[in-house]
């Protein structure tokens, strides 16, 4: 069976992490050139709008193999300048790759996520959480650190202070938590997960999708440039929606009190 299913709708892709019997780990070489190749499809594809990113049975993801860490495995082995180059080269092309998307991503959180399954959800634009999802950067537990750009995502997702907490604690945060704080939008019920998702990506998907993919990737420059420089891609940005047909079809649908019908052009 293949280690991430695909699967594609009404310009929605879903995409699941299927390893259920290693509670879909994703530092082995096949799983993380599934990945790989799972979000090439889906960015490649100017029919889809919005991906939603989920685990097959009872966890979202738990991170890293530890039984290969302790057996100095795959990735873990060798002498510390081997390990640096296997993370390079294995599981941080992963947060290059999700964050790369310019499609609005969704995490469907169905149970644990913890530590690079963790991350992994937090590399993801939104999340919305069964209520037997967790949520933990349990790094330190470990005696290491998050390899895979945990630190740099969580601070931007969830704040400085709460990303230090679990990062320094590495204690697992429950999904009632989770909203409480912000680390998601929904919890709902595990049978309702999906169904909330894919209403979600159902309404990204309905807006004009050149100007959903343009909107994430201002977004994503705002996280790295002063307000000076980011005002001139803006308006660079913006001088490009006002010709699309999208645009145009828009403002005479508002005109004409009816429902506009986009093309993607």
């Amino acid at each position: 069976m293949s280690k991430v299913l695909v699967e594609k709708a009404q310009r929605v892709a879903v995409v699941t992490i299927n390893a259920p019997e290693k509670r879909n780990t994703m530092t082995d070489e096949v799983m993380i050139e599934a990945l790989l190749q799972a979000f090439h499809e889906v960015e490649a594809d100017p029919g889809i709008s919005a991906m939603i990113l989920t685990g097959a049975g009872t966890a979202f993801s738990a991170g890293g193999d530890v039984k290969a860490m302790a057996n100095r495995t795959g990735m873990f082995a060798g002498a510390p300048l081997d390990i640096a180059e296997g993370y390079r080269t294995g599981v941080q092309r992963i947060p290059k790759a999700l964050y790369g998307l310019d499609i609005p991503t969704i995490a469907a959180v169905n149970g644990p996520a913890i530590g690079a399954g963790c991350d992994l959800a937090f590399m993801c634009d939104m999340r919305i959480a069964s209520t037997t999802a967790q949520f933990g950067e349990v790094f330190v537990n470990l005696g290491i650190i998050p390899g895979d750009a945990g630190s740099w995502f969580l601070p931007r997702r969830i704040g400085y202070q709460l990303a230090a907490e679990m990062t320094f604690t590495g204690r697992i945060v429950g999904a009632e938590e989770a909203l409480a704080k912000g680390l998601v939008l929904k919890v709902v019920p595990p049978e309702k997960l999906m169904a909330e998702a894919k209403a979600l990506a159902a309404v990204i998907a309905s807006k004009p999708p050149r100007a959903v993919r343009q909107a994430k990737r201002l977004l994503r420059a705002g996280e790295a440039m002063d307000l000076a420089n980011f005002l001139e891609i803006a308006a660079a940005n913006q001088a490009l929606a006002h010709t699309t047909a999208d645009h145009l079809e828009a403002v005479k649908a508002f005109v004409e009190k009816r429902k506009p019908e986009f093309k993607g052009r």
